[in-house]
């Protein structure tokens, strides 16, 4: 994370990028075409044996017939699928990325540029904010596109760092100001737009992403980078209430993975009869729900259910002993 100074001269750390330049943009996702017919040729298989099986119990002279052509149909609509609907919409999705990278890799080359200019003449601020602008639009034409948005944003902070170093050394009288003023009002609009723009598409695809991992830490690390997303963001606008907010939720979401996951293992060593161990991960449980401090009545709700497996399980354990000693007096 690079840390550059603020406007009061305090280090400011600069956003980290989540993606190397060899993975900037993500391919949309795209079978292989022998997994592809393997998979349609099985369901076509699958459709016509229980379309036969349908027909054959229904006493259908020639049951193969109609199963048959639903299963060619199938395979054919699955050509067609891949081939025509799936394949344009790839190449388009492609097109598009490929024309956003043309667009913000120009967008850097002039960043570069005027970072290395001595003096941000009027009509030069003039021509920066412009092509700011231009680059803002181009973002905002695909707006699912974090990388797009996180770009416009580098672009902007950019900026705001040649401004504020041009504001402090130009004179009073000086028909800069003005502009340089302006320029500054306006970029800083941009600015927040394309930043909080990226913290809210990478954290809900982090999120999602989070949902769909198999163990509870990959769960727990894909939410992480979400929760990293928004904090960092937060750094920039820390009054945004939207950020705050989505802050909160990602840290309830982190803290319900692993309650569950911990639920989930207590009751799988009470079904084996294990109850030390099943009220051991019950209270595993309890104390990540109580280290998240957020009271509600939902988090109360769960603690309360939790309190009374482990009650249930300690009554179970109290009367299977009690019945074991019972049995060997007797």
């Amino acid at each position: 994370m690079t840390e550059r100074p603020n406007r009061t001269g305090q280090i400011r750390r600069f956003p980290p990028r989540l993606h190397n330049k060899t993975t900037k943009y993500r391919r949309p996702f795209w079978l292989p075409a022998s997994n592809y017919y393997i998979l349609a040729a099985a369901i076509s298989i699958a459709f016509f044996f229980l379309v036969w099986g349908i027909l054959h119990d229904g006493e259908e002279e020639t049951p193969w017939i109609p199963a048959g052509m639903g299963a060619s149909l199938i395979l054919i609509g699955a050509v067609f699928l891949r081939e025509i609907v799936l394949r344009k919409a790839r190449n388009r999705y492609l097109l598009i990325e490929k024309r956003l990278d043309f667009n913000l890799d120009s967008a850097t080359l002039h960043k570069k540029n005027y970072s290395q200019e001595k003096k941000l003449s009027v009509e030069k601020n003039a021509e920066i904010i412009k092509q700011i602008q231009k680059k803002s639009d181009a973002a905002k034409v695909f707006m699912k596109l974090s990388d797009g948005h996180y770009e416009v944003f580098e672009i902007c902070n950019e900026y705001l760092e040649i401004n504020k170093r041009e504001l402090e050394t130009v004179g009073l009288g000086s028909p800069r100001v003005a502009g340089l003023r302006r320029g500054r009002e306006i970029v800083k609009q941009m600015h927040k737009f394309h930043l909080l723009s990226w913290a809210e598409i990478e954290a809900r695809r982090l999120t999602l992403d989070a949902k769909n991992r198999a163990t509870m830490a990959e769960k727990t690390e894909t939410a992480q980078k979400a929760l990293n997303v928004i904090t960092t963001t937060l750094e920039y606008y820390p009054d945004e209430q939207r950020l705050v907010e989505s802050e909160v939720a990602i840290k309830e979401f982190i803290t319900s993975i692993r309650v569950a996951h911990w639920i989930e293992q207590a009751e799988r060593s009470a079904f084996k009869g294990n109850y030390k161990r099943a009220v051991s991960h019950y209270k595993d449980a309890l104390f990540f729900l109580a280290r998240e401090n957020a009271q509600s009545k939902q988090t109360d709700l769960l603690a309360e259910q939790i309190n009374l497996e482990i009650q249930k399980i300690l009554e179970i354990s109290t009367k299977n002993k009690n019945l074991g000693s019972k049995k060997r007096n007797d």
